[in-house]
């Protein structure tokens, strides 16, 4: 599981409260209005409601999809990330085992640009930890985590001088630097590409179309179960959406978003058992993804 288990149904229905609010009083005013002659008169075939909750139905079901595909290739690239850190510093250590304090450097480094990274594409404030270590190292530039790329480019290129390293092992050392440069690229991809706005509004407008009909295409009979159904079918509706919109935005610091605190956290511990560190933090088994 990605998400926390401890998130609250409270707090799916606080980013629809508005909306479930407007529509329940329109179904209300409705029923109670439905007695005046002059409504009773307004009558439309069930078959247009039908119609234009259909075209609402696949416009969700591509949103939806749409969506999904932008959550799960950024757990995808942070997949990427977890495994090529790994390969990351097995290769530092087989290719410099006789500098450990390098190798420390660079185990620290990366953990750093890990939690640099993940906060900056969320847009909160670095942590004290980043913090401090930018200031230790003089590190001040717009895109932090490209910077500390830079410093590993920088020291693997002093250690292949001073350890005579091939150009064969060189090639495959800033391939590793590259192909985080990459999955850095498609994470900001993902942070600075929206969803067509138009598209939005469209999506919009057709439910609540779709709301204001359907009302005129029930039986008048049971007033109750016309005020319950121009309810609860709006209502699904516009939870789908919402949902396809929380999921479009994986790097937004919600409870759904991907957990890339725990994912560094993982690869943290990974790298300081593999260059021996005996002082590792502990990862706890349930760890709360959502930080605001």
């Amino acid at each position: 599981m990605l998400l926390n288990k401890r998130i609250s149904v409270w707090y799916f229905v606080k980013q629809i409260k508005f909306q479930i609010v407007l529509i329940v009083s329109f179904a209300f005013l409705i029923g109670f209005l439905d007695d005046i002659d002059f409504l009773k008169k307004i009558t439309i075939p069930l078959s247009i409601p039908a119609l234009l909750g259909t075209a609402v139905s696949l416009l969700l079901a591509f949103r939806t999809a749409q969506s999904y595909e932008r959550w799960w290739e950024a757990r995808t690239v942070w997949g990427a990330i977890v495994n090529d850190s790994r390969s990351f510093m097995r290769l530092i250590k087989q290719f410099f085992p006789n500098s450990e304090n390098d190798t420390s450097e660079f185990a620290e480094r990366h953990i750093i640009w890990l939690n640099a990274l993940g906060e900056s594409l969320r847009k909160v404030p670095f942590s004290i930890r980043v913090r401090e270590y930018l200031e230790s190292q003089n590190i001040n530039a717009l895109n932090i985590p490209n910077a500390l790329l830079d410093k590993h480019s920088d020291h693997l290129r002093k250690l292949a001088e001073q350890e005579n390293l091939s150009e064969y092992k060189l090639v495959q050392m800033n391939d590793m630097v590259i192909r985080f440069c990459d999955s850095m690229g498609k994470c900001e991809r993902l942070k600075n590409t929206v969803f067509p706005r138009a598209y939005s509004i469209l999506l919009h407008t057709l439910i609540y179309v779709f709301a204001f009909l359907l009302p005129f295409g029930l039986e008048d009979s049971q007033l109750g179960v016309e005020i319950a159904t121009t309810i609860i079918v709006p209502v699904i509706f516009i939870a789908i959406e919402k949902t396809a919109i929380i999921m479009q935005d994986p790097f937004e610091n919600t409870p759904v978003d991907t957990p890339m605190t725990s994912l560094a956290k993982t690869i943290e511990i990974n790298l300081l058992q593999m260059i021996g560190e005996k002082n590792v933090p502990v990862k706890e088994v349930s760890t709360r993804y959502y930080e605001m």
